[in-house]
């Protein structure tokens, strides 16, 4: 057993785990931090999307000890309170979800392309950097539209602070 002590949405949080222990089994299992969904447990869905010191990563790839330390957000802390996040904003607007399972991972993945690229974003980009995230519900049409939309809401968002 090992002691990691790192941030989680903005708090200081320690946790006793065993060194082969997921960040996602942490912050399922021991934190109750359920937005973060385990979808394949190998990597290739995207439903486990966190930001470790804020970039976007599969939380199921990283080991509870490598986040030690790192400020981790998930989806349940991207919210200001009762407002939603630009990313959640425009996914409910533009209707880019459906049962809701790969929703979580696509906002933190999708807020990271956007921080990452800011205006100089277009559909084929969007739909490259999504690669890593699976839906199976939908064309994808409405995620990349949402995408799109939350890059000029997050814009203005940012201006504004």
């Amino acid at each position: 057993m090992s002691t990691v002590d790192l941030t989680i949405n903005g708090k200081a949080v320690s946790v006793d785990v065993e060194d082969r222990t997921l960040l996602v089994q942490v912050l399922r299992e021991n934190l109750n931090l359920t937005g973060t969904h385990v979808g394949c447990d190998t990597s290739q869905c995207g439903a486990c999307v966190v930001h470790v010191d804020g970039r976007a990563v599969k939380s199921c790839t990283m080991l509870a000890g490598q986040a030690a330390g790192c400020d981790v957000t998930t989806i349940e802390g991207i919210a200001n309170g009762d407002e939603l996040h630009p990313m959640q904003a425009a996914f409910r607007d533009n209707h880019g979800l459906q049962c809701g399972y790969c929703t979580p991972g696509m906002i933190m993945s999708s807020i990271d392309i956007v921080n990452r690229y800011g205006g100089k974003l277009d559909e084929a980009t969007v739909r490259h950097e999504l690669e890593g995230n699976i839906c199976r519900c939908t064309g994808y049409h409405n995620i990349v539209k949402s995408v799109l939309d939350a890059a000029g809401r997050m814009k203005v968002s940012q201006a504004a602070e």
